[in-house]
């Protein structure tokens, strides 16, 4: 289902899919089809995803797990990736875009980048910023082997991280599965800008260049029904406040850290102004 864009969000073009709550993991699948484009792949649907919403510079510490996805989004013409000296700062970087521009990017690299980007994200969790924060997970072929890998804390189980982000994120993907892919990327997205909060989206590390017909050369628009006030509900609310604010002789206004969720900076400068103004 597509909707209409609130044109008082600062993304370009339309948003995406009603979004649903809760944890999607996508099983294991080592055959995919190879008849699409090569430009039909998980990197190049991500970048495009990204550039649809706004996002024109996504912020990453390269390392091995990452790299052929940063190949791809480095190749999206509208997305420029910005190299961090570590992952906190990505992390906090993305922070100030997302209050910025309404919505920011990050990837790292699995558990270790993950776990030191965690700090950030739950910062921004706090703080009501929409935030796709993107980790390169293992490898397709690793799921269920119990292997050790490297970046990780030594064991066989490759939770840990997704564990960790369950409580600091709004939404979380495990994608280890081209099949649905594409519905998990676009369900992360869409819940990240509807709750103006960050998701955790993993990704295994051999996915990104493999073309798929999921991911068409052209990727439908990404849609976002507007959001909707109760007026009765508005409406009372707003008689409510002038009427306090009629009776208070040296009134003072606190802003709120829900302002730049609903989009009301200028709206709240504005009512400042209006009681500040000296009664005729």
């Amino acid at each position: 289902m597509l909707g209409a864009l609130d044109s008082s969000k600062p993304f370009n073009n339309n948003l995406g899919f009603p979004p649903q709550n809760g944890t999607h993991s996508i099983q294991d699948s080592h055959s995919y089809p190879i008849s699409a484009s090569c430009d039909a792949t998980l990197g190049r649907f991500l970048a495009h995803r990204l550039v649809q919403i706004g996002i024109n510079d996504v912020f990453s510490v390269p390392a091995d797990f990452n790299l052929t996805l940063l190949d791809h989004l480095i190749a999206e013409p509208g997305l420029r990736n910005i190299g961090c000296c570590n992952e906190i700062n990505a992390g906090y970087a993305a922070d100030g875009y997302a209050r910025a521009r309404g919505v920011g990017a990050c990837i790292t690299t699995f558990t270790v980048g993950g776990l030191s980007i965690l700090n950030a994200i739950a910062g921004a969790y706090s703080e009501n910023l929409s935030i796709i924060c993107i980790v390169e997970g293992p490898n397709t072929n690793d799921y269920g082997t119990k292997r050790i890998l490297h970046h990780t804390i030594g064991l066989a189980d490759f939770s840990q991280e997704h564990k960790c982000f369950q409580t600091a994120t709004c939404f979380q993907a495990i994608i280890n599965n081209l099949e649905d892919a594409h519905e998990q990327i676009d369900r992360a997205i869409s819940t990240s800008l509807r709750e103006s909060k960050p998701v955790y989206l993993s990704i295994s590390s051999n996915l990104p260049g493999i073309p798929h017909p999921t991911f068409s050369r052209d990727p439908i628009p990404f849609s976002l029904s507007r959001k909707l006030s109760n007026k009765q509900g508005l409406d009372a609310a707003v008689d409510a406040t002038a009427a306090f604010l009629n009776k208070a002789v040296k009134p003072v206004m606190v802003g709120g850290p829900k302002l730049p969720v609903a989009r009301a900076d200028e709206a709240f400068i504005e009512l400042q102004m209006l009681v500040a103004m000296p009664l005729p």
